[in-house]
C-alpha cells in the first residue's frame, strides 16, 4: 500500500525532526525505502550485493542528530508530519544512492576479524536475492541496467511513489540532480514501455511532455487507477525485503578455508625459515598459489577443441568449435573472464538470457574465441549447457560485462553463429568453422538477391544490419549461411537477430499435399518459403528478448474464400525457446499481398509441433462486397468444424465459411475422426 502524501500549507515553516521520530518513520516505511534504493542502485553489483547495499543505505539514513526539514510552498490544504519525515528520509537515501553510484559500494564480505569493520547488514554463508520475475520483469531490469542513475531514480519515484512529474523533479533536485527534466522524460518513456504509469485524477493518463501537472496530486489506490497496479512489474523481482536464500559455493568456501590455513602456515614457515636462510633463497609461495588456483578460474585448464575436429565428428555443435582469435593465448584476459563466470560476487554487469545460468558449473569451460572487437576485449566460452560472452573495454572506465545464454541441444544451424558485438543498428557475428558461405538478405524483399558478407580468418563478420526495434518494419535483415560440403551437401539456412546472443533459426513447412505424409520443417531458403516469410516477418518483433531458438512458418491450410474472392492461407508460426516451452501465433493471409492478420495466440503449448499436429483457427473476414463472414480452417485431420455461441453453424470437412456480424464472439471447434476435438484460440 502506498502512503498518502498531503501537501504543505502555503506558509509552512521549517520543522525539526528528532532522532526518535526519524527512527519511527524509517521503521514504518522501511520496506518502501529499501525497494526504492534497490531499483535505483546499479545492476553491476548482482542481486545479492544490491540487496545488502539497499538495506545498508536505508539503515544508515537514520540521522545522528536532529534533522531540520525545510518548509515548502504548496497549493494545498495540509500535510501530515509523518509525510514530512518520510520525504526527508527519502531524500537522504536517494542522495546516498547517488553517492554510491559514483564509487564502489561498501558491501560486507566475510574477510575475517582482521579486515576493515564491514558495513551492516552482514550475511555469512548465504546468498540472498528477491524472487525471480518473468520476461517482462527481465526486460524492465535490462532497461534499468542501461539507464543512468537519475533515470532509474525517476522511474522509482514515478512508479513506486506515484509522484507527479513536478513532485519527482523536486525530489531529484533535493537528491543532487541539478537538471532533472531529461531524466524524467527518459524515465517516463522507460516506465511506459516496461510498466503502466499511474493515472491522475486530473488527466486520466500519465502526463505527456509539456503538459502541466498539479504539484500536489493526491495518491491513488490501485482500484482508483483502473487496470493493473502500476507497480506490478516492480514486484516481486524488485522486492528487496521478501528474499530467497541459498548457500554460497560450499566447495569453494571449503577450498578457501583450506587455502587460507595453508597460506597462514606457509607464511609462518617462510617467516621462520627466512631468518636462517641466506639471501637469495627461493620463495615457494608463488608456486603454491598457482597449485591452489581453482580449476574453474585457471586458464591453463580451459578445454580447447582441435581446429579440424568439426569435420570428423557426428556431434556438430559448440563442442566442435576450435578456439579462435588473436588473444586465445592471453592468460590474464582469459582468467578475468573465468573469474567473472565462476564468481557469483563478481563486480561487473551480469546479464542472462531467459533460462540461462548466471554462474559456472565449477569446471573449466571450453574456449571458443578471444580477441579485440569494436573497442572491447571479447571472450566467448562454452560451459556444457551455456554459452558465455565476456567483454571489457580496451580503454577508459567502462564496465566489464558477462552475458550467458542457454544453448542446450544446439545443432549445425543453431550453433552456427554467436553475437560478439552489438550496437543499436548492427551486430557482428562469430560464425562456426563449418560455415562455407555467408550472405545477407531482406526478408521483406524475397526476390532481391542476397549480398555477400565479409569475414575475417577467425570467422568474425563485418557489421550486419539488425531488424528495427522502433515498430517501423521497413526491412527485416536475415543472414543466409551455407554449411561446408565436408559435413553436408547443399545445406543453406536462415538466421535472424532477435536481441539475444544466439541468432534465431527460421524454417518453413509448405501446405499439405493430398496423399503425402507430413514432413518436418525445411529450410526457409526456397522461393515459396521466402514469399511466405515476407508477409509474416514483422510478427517476429513480438518474440524479441524471449530466448527463442527457432521459428517455423507452417502453412497448415489454404481455403477458397466466399464470393469467389480468391484463396486465403492459414499459417501457424511456432516459436520454440531454448528452455522448451513454445509460443504459437495463428495468422490469416488474405488473397492480396498485405501483411498477415493475427488469428490467435497460445503460450506454452505443443501445438504446431510434431507433438501437436491437429490445429484449428478462425477469424472475421469482410468480402469485397462488404459482407462479413466467420472463417475457420483446420489441419488435414479435422473432419468437421462447428461454431457455437451467438452464432451456431457447422460444416463437414476442415473449412467453415458462414455469414456473421463483425466481431462475433463464437466458439469454434474441430472434430477429429476418433471423436476428439480441437479448439481454435479466441
Amino acid at each position: 500500500m502506498f502512503v498518502r502524501r498531503p501537501t504543505i500549507p502555503e506558509d509552512s515553516e521549517p520543522r525539526v525532526l528528532d532522532v526518535e521520530r526519524a527512527e519511527a518513520a524509517l521503521m514504518e516505511h522501511y520496506a518502501r525505502l529499501v525497494r526504492l534504493v534497490y531499483v535505483t542502485l546499479p545492476r553491476t553489483l548482482g542481486r545479492h550485493r544490491r540487496v545488502l547495499a539497499a538495506h545498508g543505505v536505508v539503515q544508515r539514513a537514520l540521522p545522528r542528530r536532529r534533522l531540520v526539514i525545510p518548509g515548502r510552498r504548496r497549493a494545498a490544504d495540509a500535510r501530515t508530519e509523518a509525510s514530512d519525515e518520510y520525504e526527508a528520509l527519502r531524500a537522504r537515501v536517494l542522495r546516498a544512492a547517488l553517492a554510491q553510484d559514483t564509487r564502489p559500494l561498501r558491501v560486507p564480505r566475510p574477510w575475517g576479524p582482521w579486515a576493515r569493520r564491514p558495513t551492516l547488514p552482514t550475511v555469512w554463508g548465504l546468498r540472498v536475492f528477491p524472487q525471480s520475475g518473468g520476461t517482462e520483469e527481465l526486460v524492465l531490469d535490462r532497461a534499468l541496467a542501461e539507464a543512468d542513475w537519475p533515470v532509474r531514480a525517476a522511474v522509482a519515484l514515478l512508479v513506486l511513489d506515484e509522484l507527479s512529474v513536478d513532485e519527482a523533479a523536486r525530489v531529484l533536485r533535493d537528491a543532487g540532480v541539478p537538471e532533472p527534466g531529461e531524466a524524467l522524460r527518459d524515465g517516463k518513456r522507460l516506465a511506459a514501455r516496461g510498466v503502466p504509469l499511474p493515472r491522475t485524477p486530473e488527466t486520466g493518463e500519465g502526463a505527456e511532455e509539456g503538459e502541466e501537472e498539479t504539484a500536489a496530486a493526491a495518491p491513488r489506490s490501485p482500484a482508483a487507477r483502473g487496470g493493473a497496479d502500476a507497480g506490478a512489474l516492480l514486484a516481486p523481482e524488485f522486492e528487496a525485503c521478501l528474499l530467497h536464500a541459498r548457500p554460497t559455493d560450499l566447495l569453494r568456501r571449503r577450498h578457501r578455508t583450506r587455502s587460507t590455513v595453508i597460506v597462514v602456515l606457509l607464511a609462518a614457515f617462510v617467516g621462520i625459515t627466512a631468518v636462517s636462510l641466506p639471501d637469495g633463497a627461493g620463495h615457494p609461495a608463488e608456486s603454491v598459489r598457482h597449485q591452489e588456483q581453482p580449476e574453474a578460474t585457471n586458464a591453463a585448464l580451459l578445454r580447447r577443441t582441435p581446429a579440424d575436429a568439426w569435420a570428423d565428428t557426428a556431434r556438430v555443435d559448440f563442442t566442435a568449435w576450435p578456439a579462435r582469435g588473436g588473444r586465445t593465448g592471453d592468460r590474464a584476459l582469459l582468467e578475468r573472464a573465468l573469474r567473472a563466470w565462476a564468481d557469483p560476487d563478481w563486480q561487473g554487469r551480469r546479464l542472462a538470457e531467459p533460462g540461462a545460468a548466471s554462474t559456472g558449473t565449477g569446471r573449466a569451460p571450453r574456449l571458443l574465441f578471444a580477441d579485440d572487437v569494436d573497442g572491447r576485449a571479447v571472450v566467448v566460452l562454452h560451459d556444457d549447457l551455456t554459452t558465455v560472452r565476456y567483454s571489457e573495454p580496451l580503454h577508459g572506465d567502462g564496465v566489464p560485462e558477462l552475458l550467458s545464454d542457454l544453448t542446450d541441444g544446439a545443432d549445425v544451424t543453431t550453433a552456427a553463429a554467436v553475437v560478439v558485438s552489438r550496437t543499436p543498428e548492427s551486430v557482428r557475428l562469430l560464425l562456426a568453422p563449418w560455415i562455407a558461405e555467408a550472405a545477407t538478405r531482406d526478408l521483406l524483399a524475397p526476390d532481391t538477391p542476397a549480398g555477400e558478407v565479409a569475414r575475417s580468418d577467425s570467422g568474425l563478420t563485418e557489421p550486419l544490419p539488425v531488424p528495427p526495434t522502433d515498430g517501423d518494419c521497413r526491412a527485416w535483415p536475415v543472414v543466409q549461411l551455407r554449411s561446408s560440403s565436408r559435413i553436408v551437401e547443399d545445406h543453406a539456412f536462415l538466421l535472424t537477430d532477435l536481441g539475444g546472443m544466439s541468432p534465431v533459426h527460421l524454417t518453413y513447412m509448405p501446405p499439405p499435399e493430398p496423399g503425402t505424409r507430413p514432413r518436418p520443417p525445411r529450410e526457409a531458403t526456397g522461393p515459396d518459403a521466402l514469399r511466405g516469410w515476407a508477409r509474416t516477418a514483422c510478427r517476429l518483433e513480438a518474440l524479441r528478448g524471449q530466448g527463442v531458438r527457432a521459428v517455423n512458418h507452417w502453412v497448415f491450410a489454404q481455403q477458397d474464400l466466399p464470393e469467389r474472392a480468391g484463396q486465403a492461407t492459414w499459417v501457424c508460426a511456432r516459436a520454440d525457446t531454448w528452455r522448451g516451452p513454445g509460443r504459437v501465433e495463428y495468422l490469416f493471409l488474405g488473397p492480396d499481398s498485405g501483411p498477415a492478420r493475427p488469428a490467435g495466440v497460445r503460450e506454452n503449448t505443443a501445438e504446431c509441433s510434431r507433438f501437436g499436429q491437429d490445429v484449428l483457427a478462425g477469424v472475421d473476414w469482410r468480402a469485397p462486397s462488404g459482407t462479413s463472414y466467420l472463417l475457420a480452417a483446420g489441419s488435414r485431420s479435422v473432419g468437421r468444424v462447428e461454431a457455437s455461441g451467438p452464432l451456431r453453424a457447422a460444416a463437414a470437412g476442415r473449412f467453415l465459411a458462414v455469414r456473421a456480424p463483425a466481431d462475433t464472439e463464437a466458439k469454434v471447434v474441430g472434430r477429429l475422426p476418433e471423436g476428439a476435438e480441437v479448439q481454435a484460440p479466441r
